[in-house]
């Protein structure tokens, strides 16, 4: 298991920043790598409520379960790294195997609430070391949606700020406010159960 506190500012692209930024900073097509996040909550949506989330990201056959919850900077990750058959069982039952990411979704919700697999969201990353930080350029496809987002993973907040600010403004690219992957999943999930 590890833990870790993760620092990260987020802002939407369209398809053409995407790929203007894919040429500035020289990123080439096999330096994208495909990954999967499956999405787990109860029927009331628990864990969402406390803001947190669970996921299972399948990432080259490995697979890794993941609890972010609220921290007083950023956000608490709790990492466990799990088999194929684990996956499949927490898919197909909402069980999840024993271990810490399990130990901390039971302090958010009660046993006689059973955890549901939601759907999945597939991302294609490329990710570039950029001023003491990680810049990650995600294009990702869930549900009948697709979008293109900038992620810039610091450890510094007040420094990564500026020079994820800076970055934007010199390039021209818009501010915007922007969900994290899973809200986007859930939005439109929820948007096609109305339909």
């Amino acid at each position: 298991m590890s833990q870790n506190i993760e620092i990260e500012f987020k802002n939407m692209l369209t398809e053409e920043e995407f790929h203007f930024l894919e040429k500035y900073f020289k990123i080439e097509p096999e330096q994208f790598k495909k990954q999967i996040n499956h999405y787990f909550d109860t029927n009331s949506f628990t864990l969402k409520d406390h803001g947190s989330a669970l996921r299972i990201r399948e990432k080259e056959s490995q697979f890794e379960m993941t609890l972010k919850q609220p921290a007083e900077l950023g956000l608490l990750e709790t990492n466990q790294m799990i088999t194929t058959s684990q996956t499949e069982e927490a898919l197909s039952t909402g069980k999840l195997p024993e271990g810490e990411v399990k130990d901390a979704v039971g302090s958010l919700i009660e046993d006689t609430e059973p955890l549901q697999y939601f759907g999945s969201l597939t991302t294609v990353r490329a990710e570039v070391e950029y001023k003491e930080g990680l810049l990650v350029l995600d294009h990702s496809y869930y549900l009948n949606a697709e979008d293109y987002e900038l992620e810039y993973e610091v450890t510094n907040e007040s420094a990564g700020y500026k020079v994820f600010t800076k970055l934007l403004e010199d390039l021209k690219i818009p501010i915007r406010p922007t969900d994290n992957k899973i809200k986007r999943f859930y939005a439109a999930k929820y948007n096609l159960l109305q339909e």
